[in-house]
């Protein structure tokens, strides 16, 4: 299938590795240029060369906190066109609800909420000038199904979803498509140390804890990056019009429901 999206230019955040890079990967084997974006040069450059030779496309990387307003912006200032904008941030650390604090949302705020918005509000009207968009957000399955622990996360997410859901609508006219994807768990650094803290914590292999996580999804696995940046590139792709504000799961059926 052709997504129609060959000569395009993407900005990805936080794409050096994990969810971010699978979806920069998609992206780049659909003939899409690329800024991409993390905090760390190193693995940054790694994986800029890493899809230069793999796919042939242009790739600017920026190292920069995107969730900072210095970083974005020296992002935005190399972006030039950008006709697909992924929004992506690691998210808040786990804790406890007595234990959060005015400045614990505000960082939450900042970083899952309001970069996404800043970045949008930057760049989406170069797309309805041009009358050609797509914005995909990546948030959290959390949206759907929020996580105790997880508290900041929750509630950061949850107000860029209620954002997206009306922004969406008031640009969709313009040829501007914006949607949001939200993974489950995938293997990436994050869930291998999340294994490891399972094998430390109980006693128990890393194999042992791995087969215990994947026994606990519908699919008896977890999922992939390259799965993951599939799905982006399409919600990015020349099919997805009429496709508007909406949240698309991707977490192997964890989240049980009937609507």
């Amino acid at each position: 299938m052709d997504l129609g999206i060959k000569g395009k230019t993407a900005l990805v955040c936080a794409s050096s590795k994990g969810l971010g890079k699978g979806c920069a990967m998609a992206l780049a084997a659909e003939g899409v240029n690329l800024v991409i974006n993390a905090r760390g040069a190193e693995a940054l450059e790694a994986t800029a060369a890493e899809i230069r030779e793999a796919h042939g496309v242009e790739v600017t990387a920026v190292a920069a906190d995107i969730t900072s307003e210095e970083g974005r912006a020296k992002v935005l200032e190399a972006c030039g066109q950008i006709d697909i904008l992924v929004n992506n941030a690691g998210g808040p650390p786990p804790g406890f609800w007595p234990d959060w604090q005015r400045e614990d949302f505000l960082k939450a705020l900042d970083a899952n909420m309001l970069t996404p918005i800043a970045l949008i509000t930057a760049l989406v009207p170069g797309m309805i000038e041009r009358g050609w968009g797509r914005v995909v957000n990546i948030t959290s399955s959390s949206v759907k199904s929020p996580i105790g622990q997880l508290g900041l996360s929750n509630s950061a997410r949850a107000g860029l979803t209620g954002y997206v859901a009306g922004t969406s609508r008031q640009v969709a006219a313009k040829g501007v498509v914006m949607n949001n994807l939200l993974p489950g768990l995938h293997e990436t650094d994050r869930a291998a140390s999340l294994v490891k803290a399972t094998s430390d914590r109980e006693g128990i292999t890393v194999e042992e804890a791995r087969a215990r996580r994947n026994a606990a999804n519908p699919t008896g696995r977890i999922g992939t990056a390259e799965e993951f940046g599939a799905t982006c590139a399409f919600l990015c792709s020349q099919y997805v019009g009429y496709m508007v504000g909406q949240n698309v799961l991707l977490d192997g059926g964890a989240f049980n429901s009937t609507m």
